[in-house]
This record gives structure tokens, C-alpha cells and sequence, in this order.
């Protein structure tokens, strides 16, 4: 629970916190988050829960669309738990598991039931799951504010950030947000990481990710998550290095799209038309037609690989899309998103446990330090197989049939992609896959 506080003393900690504005006030706090998405609700949530004073930022209100493809894996749903969200309320569809299909066979592989992690997924559009995960943000004591486009980070002589300067409401009125440390929660475009100099590394991929809800009765309701692999580039008749996915909501709805991972210096891949080429490959009596459409095609960057770095510097933490969480095995960004989420805000509540200055500061480091030892190995491979796998070859050349016609192996690859495994190991596939990744050669932080 956030608690009131003494006058702000040589440390920058602030003062006593702010009534809630009805208007463009100036703000102070012990934390800015900008960004009300997974990444920056959850990081609110933990901070707040610390007792800091948390100010949200979120340029758009609530509810609004998001490009996405809704679906949470175990290790996502683990975080939602840690959260406090209630998993069994309305509005959320469970599935077993997923359905790989390729070339005419398919393969049903349920999730593992591992003890540490939940043994099913979930399902929800980001129109409801962002909406609640900034409402339990305000519910925990986070101060949101929404319709609020920041603009710029300010820093002092040093170049340490200090808070952001924004724009409010309808009227865009000028205002300033003030605290020691700042989380960039800003999705792909990743402005104020930007504007304090972390550029994007050129050499990590860029994926593009494309969506479409479509009113289906016969598969709303299906127990597993589907993802095609064979699908291909109308105009080059070459496989799409990505997949497809139809995704139920529960709620009379799928989620039908695709990602796609382009080759460097290759032009990008025309979601639109892959789509129109995949849909008629669908049974009819799924309904997935023009007629059924829900909604427009809506498409996103999908930023990968870790691909800006460091994800601390100067008072700035990076969570979520806006340091290239995303996974280069799988295209799954939200529950990166949230576990980095935790691991920022715990960082964070001990750094400011410490007075400011060289103390603090190597608080601070441990975040990158942290992010580096969970996934740096794994990101690592991952990028040297979207490389020279996904970005050529799509996922077709991993399902060959003997592959899905073997259980162990299937499963094995699943857990690799999904990064759906215990640690320590719980069963052989984890042996396995945990002998792979130290075997990787740990990446320089």
C-alpha cells in the first residue's frame, strides 16, 4: 500500500504526495511508469504494493484496442497470479494446451504440468485485460493518469533522468511529472529510451504481426490454442517465416492472425494478403469469413530479442516492448513483459531503501544483471534460430513429420518455443533443455 510521506529531502524522494488532480497539475512521486500496458500496470502494481508512491502515465484512456493475439501462456498466467488477478472470474477462457498444424497433420500437446507453473493458458482480448490490469493498478495505490502523452525526459546537468514532461486532456495542456526513477513501459515506439540515447540494435529482429476477431460459434469455445505453421507469401509462393493462429475467446469470438519474421534486407511480408491467401484454407464451418469479420485488420511491430540495451541507465528502466522482450522463439511478449515487470519494481524498492548516490546506482544494476541471467542464454539461441530458421524457412522446417510423429520430441520442441519449463528440471525435457541452454555462451550484459 502506497503511505503518505515527509518532505522530499536531498535524496529526490518527494514530497507529500499530490491530491488527485482534476486538471493538468504538476505531479511528484518516487516513481514514474509510463506506459499503462501489461508491462507498466504490473510494474505499478508491485511498486505500489512496496509502499512507493506510484505515478502511471497512459497516453490513451481505457478501454482500447490493442494488436495482439490474446493468448497467455502458463508462464503469462503464473504472473497474472502473482498479481492477485482472480483467473476464474468471468471473462477469461482456459485452453489445454496447443494444436501445431503443418502439412496436412496436427498434433494436440497439452501444457505441462510441471508443479511451479499453472497447467493451462488463458485467453482474453486486450481491450479487457489492459483495462483490468490498470484498474488493479489503481486499486493497489497507484496513481493512474490517463490521456497523458509525454513528450519528453527530463534530466539534470549530469544527464540523469529526473521525470518527463507531458501534454494532458483534449487541450494538451503542458505539465511535468517529477521522480528519481522512471520505467519506460512505452511499448515498440520506446520514445524516452530513444531520446536518452538506447537505439535500437540493428542486428535483433523486427517481426510484424497482423489480427482480425472473427464470430465463431464452433470455435470459440475450443480447448486448444491453434497455430499453423505451413502457411505461405502469395507473391513469392515462398513459406511465410512465421505462423498462423486462431485463437477462441470464449465469448463467440476467435482471434485469427499472423506473425511473420522477415529476412534482413528482405521486404517486408504483405500480412494482408498472406492472410487473404491463408482463410480459405479454413473449414467452412468455422465461419471465419468476410462475413463473420468482428472487427478491421489491425497490425503491430513485434520488437524481439532483447534488442535494446542496456535495459537500465541514468534513472530509465526498460520493461516490456520498449526493450525487445519479446520472445524471437515465439512472438509472445506479455508474460516477459510482467515477470520483467516484478523484477523492475523489486529492484527498484531496494535501490530506494538506499540513499542516492554510488549505493543506490549499483542497486540499480542489478535489474539488466537480473533480466540477463533468466534470459540471456535463452533470447541468445533464440535469435541465432530465428536467424537461420524462422526468417527463412518459417516453422515448417521444425514440424517435419517424424518430428510431430513423435511425442517426446513434439513436446520438447513446445517447451523450447514456449519457455514452459521448471527450474530445477522436474522431468527429462527439462534436463534437456536446461543442458542446452548452458551450453550457450552467456551474452556480455
Amino acid at each position: 500500500m502506497t503511505t503518505e510521506h515527509d518532505d522530499a529531502g536531498g535524496d529526490g524522494t518527494p514530497a507529500t504526495r499530490s491530491p488527485e488532480p482534476g486538471g493538468g497539475e504538476d505531479e511528484e512521486a518516487h516513481v514514474i511508469v509510463v506506459g499503462a500496458g501489461p508491462a507498466g500496470s504490473a510494474t505499478a502494481v508491485h511498486l505500489a504494493r512496496a509502499g512507493l508512491d506510484v505515478l502511471l502515465l497512459e497516453k490513451s484512456g481505457f478501454p482500447r484496442e490493442k494488436v495482439c493475439g490474446d493468448g497467455l501462456t502458463p508462464r503469462a498466467v503464473h504472473q497474472l497470479v502473482r498479481l492477485g488477478i482472480d483467473v476464474n472470474a468471468p471473462g477469461w477462457m482456459r485452453n489445454k494446451g496447443m494444436r501445431w498444424v503443418c502439412e496436412g497433420n496436427q498434433v494436440e500437446l497439452d501444457w505441462p504440468r510441471l508443479g511451479s507453473l499453472p497447467d493451462f493458458g488463458l485467453t482474453r482480448s486486450r481491450h479487457d485485460f489492459d483495462d483490468l490490469l490498470a484498474a488493479h493498478a489503481r486499486e493497489a495505490g497507484a496513481r493512474l493518469r490517463t490521456h497523458v502523452k509525454v513528450t519528453a525526459p527530463l534530466t539534470d546537468r549530469a544527464g540523469r533522468i529526473t521525470g518527463v514532461a507531458a501534454t494532458r486532456g483534449p487541450d494538451k495542456q503542458p505539465v511535468t511529472y517529477r521522480a528519481p526513477l522512471v520505467v519506460a513501459a512505452d511499448g515498440a515506439s520506446a520514445r524516452i529510451a530513444v531520446a536518452l540515447g538506447l537505439a535500437r540494435d540493428a542486428g535483433r529482429p523486427v517481426a510484424a504481426a497482423a489480427r482480425r476477431y472473427y464470430r465463431s460459434e464452433a470455435r470459440t469455445h475450443d480447448p486448444y490454442l491453434e497455430l499453423w505453421a505451413d502457411l505461405r507469401c502469395p507473391q513469392t509462393g515462398l513459406d511465410l517465416p512465421g505462423y498462423g493462429w486462431v485463437f477462441p475467446l470464449g465469448d463467440g469470438r476467435v482471434n485469427v492472425g499472423l506473425g511473420a519474421l522477415p529476412q534482413r534486407r528482405s521486404r517486408p511480408v504483405d500480412l494482408r494478403a498472406a492472410m487473404e491467401h491463408w482463410l480459405p484454407r479454413l473449414p467452412t464451418g468455422w465461419g471465419v469469413r468476410e462475413e463473420n469479420a468482428a472487427s478491421p485488420m489491425r497490425s503491430a511491430p513485434l520488437p524481439m530479442g532483447m534488442n535494446r540495451r542496456p535495459q537500465y541507465r541514468r534513472g530509465l528502466l526498460l520493461v516490456g516492448d520498449s526493450a525487445g522482450m519479446v520472445s524471437p522463439w515465439s512472438g509472445e511478449g506479455i508474460g516477459q513483459a510482467m515477470e520483467a515487470a516484478e523484477v523492475a519494481a523489486g529492484t527498484i524498492a531496494l535501490a530506494l531503501a538506499r540513499p542516492a548516490g554510488p549505493r543506490r546506482e549499483h542497486a540499480l544494476q542489478q535489474y539488466p544483471a537480473e533480466i540477463h541471467r533468466r534470459w540471456g542464454r535463452y533470447y541468445r539461441l533464440g535469435n541465432l534460430a530465428s536467424d537461420l530458421v524462422f526468417s527463412r524457412y518459417g516453422f515448417r522446417a521444425l514440424l517435419h513429420p517424424r518430428v510431430m510423429g513423435s511425442p517426446v520430441l513434439v513436446r520438447t520442441l513446445a517447451r523450447l518455443l514456449t519457455d514452459v519449463s521448471a527450474e530445477p528440471g522436474r522431468d527429462t525435457i527439462d534436463s534437456v533443455l536446461h543442458t542446452l541452454l548452458r551450453l550457450v555462451p552467456t551474452p556480455r550484459p
